[in-house]
């Protein structure tokens, strides 16, 4: 894992109080091109869009770096479902 996905990893964690925080470096190392999926119940009841934002805010300084950032948000009532398929 890159330099840049750790920061991104625990800022996440830290932020939003998750539960579960994966972040895939998906740009041979460098952190250009990241993947999250963040599980917070700090998303519960706000649309898909907030949450997004509520992320991209989170990681306004680290977005300067990375180039594609791709990310799914879920409460732990999503997740678990998720999980279940």
């Amino acid at each position: 894992m890159s330099n840049v996905c750790q920061l991104v990893e625990e800022k996440l964690k830290k932020e939003f109080e998750a539960s579960h925080v994966e972040v895939k470096d998906l740009s041979d190392g460098c952190g250009a091109k990241i993947e999250a999926v963040i599980v917070s119940e700090k998303f519960q009841g706000k649309p898909l869009l907030q949450r997004h934002k509520m992320v991209y805010g989170c990681l306004e300084e680290e977005m300067k770096t990375i180039h594609a950032f791709s990310q799914k948000t879920y409460t732990p009532e999503q997740w678990a479902k998720q999980q279940a398929n």
